[in-house]
């Protein structure tokens, strides 16, 4: 009973089934005093394959593979009842076949019985007992003992397949969606087919498999978070976590909790420990949207993190280290902002390290009808439709500046699949009672400033058009007709260089902006400076 409890508690202890067979078979040798035990199991091969053994003159690496059609094995295999052999020596069934010194063969007995999984044999259980002047054999004891022992490890060899099948269900699973959802954020599909989408992607792989930190500008809703999604689905932590926040939408004091954590009873509230998502990215990605919008005193500790890649929760003192690549993302102009002493120089040049710019949806046209049929086709899948579009409601979108960029279009087909009654989109589904477009009232306010600022410069006053020259007689732009408005913002920024004859500092002060904010939309937009 001792021996049964220690094997018992030996097959519960590990889920490694050989090295429990090891186990429970070195107690067989020092609890029942038996020789040259083994456990075979019939594999696919159907050949027996020796998975634990005990009492051997050879390691278990050089473990022969044996012939379940021979020998004594061959005959408990078809019966499936246990074998004792009183004396191998002088059985004429006995082969020999796994290495025993045939000198040392007198008066030894043999004792083979199976192991059973739904009235099946899937294997044997043997042991060698040498002849005992103090205790005489008894062979019917030592049968119940092996077969019990064989039960418990035929049972065990079960739980573990069963465990192991679910494990590699699981792995399969996991590998499935991982590879899914890595390519609902894989660059090739992120919508675009543009010139300027094309220079995004390109900027995105260069960028990609570096460990370097990456700041995202554009208006908003122009998909800077896919962009960051696919960042890192293409970098070597892709099979980390990918952890966002919205800067914006915390306080400060939130926001410190949520970024680094807090220690219980760190403020009212902090009832237990908990993790932050500095720590939750540990491997990973951490994506960091609107990071404009934080306040001074928290750039300071954002700082340190991206400096000296370590941090402390709120309320420890324990010092944490930040194994995270950071992506951040702004919709304002970080430039002004440190001019203006609201933005620390020195974290946006810890940010500023690759600076990718995302066009907004009037720069990309060409992307629209890619966009409305995917966004039709996420609808129709949804909601069980087979929803078209006519070309005269699809040149009605391309007609609009879509202040909201992307995320408005979206909102735009969705409001038009969802009210119309056919099984077509109209040109009468896309405009409202006034006969306008969805995004008039925007647009009405963005004329009225002339433009659209140019990503990354505030919006300013454009100068009001005029019949006279706007600059004293011999300067640049005396051509100027009246009522002249650029139709986007790379002509607005064209239009001022050719009146101020192509000086940099010159059309800067015509628009409103200094020459350094100048530079970045010059190359923002792929303007050639003209010598003239």
């Amino acid at each position: 009973m001792l021996t049964i409890y220690e094997i018992s508690k030996v097959l519960t202890s590990s889920l490694d089934f050989r090295q429990c067979v090891q186990s429970v078979l070195r107690l067989l040798l020092t609890q029942l005093h038996m020789r040259h035990a083994l456990v075979g199991l019939v594999q696919t091969d159907e050949q027996l394959h020796i998975l634990g053994a005990a009492g051997v003159p050879w390691p278990m690496s050089e473990a022969p593979v044996l012939d379940p059609g021979m020998g004594v094995i061959s005959k408990v295999i078809r019966s499936g009842s246990p074998i004792v052999i009183p004396d191998i020596a002088a059985d004429a069934n006995f082969t020999n076949r796994t290495g025993r010194d045939p000198q040392q063969l007198a008066g030894v007995s043999y004792v083979v019985v199976p192991l059973k999984l739904d009235r099946g044999v899937i294997g044997i259980l043997s042991a060698d007992r040498h002849p005992d002047a103090e205790q005489p054999m008894n062979f019917e004891r030592d049968v119940r003992i092996l077969s019990l022992v064989a039960n418990l490890l035929a049972q065990t060899y079960r739980l573990h397949q069963s465990v192991a099948a679910d494990r590699q269900v699981l792995i399969e699973e996991s590998a499935r969606l991982q590879k899914q959802l890595q390519g609902s954020y894989d660059i090739e599909n992120v919508v675009g087919r543009s010139k300027r989408m094309k220079e995004v992607f390109a900027d995105v792989h260069q960028a990609a498999p570096s460990g370097a930190t990456v700041l995202l500008r554009g208006e908003s809703g122009t998909g800077k978070e896919a962009i960051a999604h696919a960042i890192h689905y293409l970098s070597p932590r892709a099979k980390g976590p990918f952890v966002k926040l919205n800067c914006a939408a915390l306080p400060e004091t939130l926001l410190e909790s949520e970024l680094f954590g807090h220690e219980k009873g760190a403020f009212t509230g902090a009832t237990s420990e908990r993790k932050g998502r500095f720590e939750l990215a540990k491997g990973g990605t951490i994506f960091l949207d609107e990071i404009g919008d934080i306040s001074p005193a928290f750039q300071a500790k954002l700082l340190r993190v991206l400096q000296e890649q370590e941090f402390e929760r709120v309320g420890g003192n324990k010092t944490l280290r930040a194994d995270v690549r950071l992506v951040a993302a702004t919709n304002r102009n970080l430039e002004e902002m440190v001019q203006r002493n609201e933005f620390r120089a020195d974290l946006y040049f810890r940010l500023n390290v690759v600076t990718i710019f995302m066009p907004s949806l009037r720069e990309r046209k060409d992307d629209i009808p890619l966009l409305v049929d995917f966004f039709l086709d996420r609808f129709n899948r949804e909601n069980r439709r087979q929803l078209t579009i006519t070309p005269g409601a699809l040149d009605i979108l391309q007609q609009c500046n879509w202040p909201g960029n992307v995320r408005e279009l979206e909102n735009c087909i969705q409001r038009a699949a969802t009210m119309t009654r056919a099984n077509t989109i109209r040109e009468v589904d896309m405009r409202c009672q006034k006969g306008q477009c969805f995004s008039a009232v925007l647009l009405e306010s963005a004329q009225s400033r002339a433009c659209f600022p140019v990503i990354g410069v505030p919006a300013r006053s454009a100068p009001p058009a005029r019949t006279t020259p706007a600059t004293p007689a011999g300067e640049p732009g005396d051509e100027v007709t009246a009522g002249r408005v650029p139709a986007s913002e790379r002509e607005r920024l064209v239009d001022a260089m050719e009146r101020c004859g192509w000086v940099q500092a010159k059309a800067a002060r015509l628009l409103g902006l200094t020459p350094r904010q100048i530079g970045y939309a010059l190359r923002k937009y792929n303007v050639e400076v003209k010598q003239l």
